[in-house]
């Protein structure tokens, strides 16, 4: 049986049920894993309150009762026909893409050998559930501005939202790239970042952005929506690329309905698309929308195994107490949230 946490109706203060539901034996190419641990990620929080429902529902995720969770780590129970990467009792972490079959708050999840990596030894549940998600929506982010490992040495990034979970983990792999890496941060949190890997740490306030240098080959915003122009003023001549996670695309469908969204989504879009290439005429501009990516996982495993990698754990509780991992999530609080069945 697997036991899963369904939050039964879109409010900011989500009410939840745990309940018990048949689970089928894994078909081919399926891994069947017992969870151990499963995050709460800001997406989640805010789809509990109804955030993203219109968009949402063509992937069949949108209505209520739902279960939410895409990360998780655990060990594998069973395997499908064709499945040649994993035996039960094997530690793993992974990720399930967003969709009607439900999420990862649950004890048991059926996914694709592909979305699964081996666990390294020695790295918690909690630890590893709270990466998969956070970091492939990061290496998306990285991947549109056609920033890669082979023609990153040198190159100057700007990373606006660099205290975050996307962020930290931007610093983490950047600046294991060799880029020289710009970060703007909230107050109090600029020597995190720079023992992560900044080479120069900026505070957030009033038009601090417009203070900066116009010479960044990458421009990546995790924070603010807000500041995208003034992020994009930013770009060098010859810039690669600029990518945003926190574009207004499933809002504007949630308050506008279906041809007003389409229209506002293609407005902004297409306002910031021209600042960026009145700046750099060559770079792109990318809106980050997550969907797993095998590329990211191998990533994350290699970075894993050799420890370059990692979020803090700011609170791990049941499934019966998951008003207060929600909570702690909606109030911006330090560290990840973490769930175990």
């Amino acid at each position: 049986m697997r036991r899963e946490l369904r939050c039964l109706a879109p409010s900011d203060k989500p009410r939840f049920e745990v309940r018990n539901q048949p689970i089928a034996p894994p078909k081919g190419q399926q891994v069947l894993v017992r969870i151990e641990a499963t995050s709460v990620n800001p997406i989640d929080a805010k789809r509990a309150a109804g955030y993203g429902q219109r968009l949402l529902a063509l992937k069949g995720a949108g209505g209520f009762p739902l279960t939410l969770g895409n990360d998780l780590s655990g060990r594998v129970e069973a395997v499908g026909p064709g499945v040649v990467n994993f035996k039960p009792g094997q530690r793993v972490f992974g990720l399930l893409p967003t969709g009607r079959p439900g999420g990862a708050h649950a004890s048991h999840a059926l996914l694709p050998e592909s979305l699964l990596r081996v666990a390294p030894e020695g790295i918690e549940s909690s630890e590893l559930a709270v990466l998969p998600y956070s970091f492939t929506t990061l290496w998306l982010a990285v991947q549109s501005t056609r920033l890669q490992r082979g023609n990153a040495r040198g190159k100057r990034v700007l990373v606006h939202g660099a205290a975050g979970a996307l962020g930290r983990l931007a610093l983490q792999l950047l600046s294991n790239w060799g880029c020289h890496i710009a970060a703007v941060c909230d107050r109090g949190r600029a020597e995190n970042c720079r023992a992560l890997g900044a080479h120069e740490v900026i505070e957030r306030g009033v038009n601090v952005i417009s203070t900066l240098p116009n010479d960044f080959d990458v421009v990546l915003n995790f924070a603010n929506w807000d500041d995208e122009l003034a992020l994009a003023s930013r770009l060098a001549p010859d810039a690669l690329g600029h990518a945003t996670t926190v574009h207004p695309l499933l809002g504007h469908f949630d308050r506008l309905g279906w041809i007003k969204g389409a229209m506002a989504s293609r407005r902004d879009k297409a306002l910031v698309s021209a600042a960026v290439q009145a700046r750099a005429p060559t770079g792109q501009y990318h809106w980050t929308i997550f969907k797993p990516d095998p590329g990211a996982l191998d990533e994350l495993a290699a970075g894993l195994n050799e420890r370059r990698y990692g979020l803090p754990v700011g609170l791990t509780v049941p499934f019966e107490q998951a008003h207060a991992a929600f909570q702690h999530v909606s109030a911006g609080k330090f560290g990840r949230a973490v769930l175990r069945p």
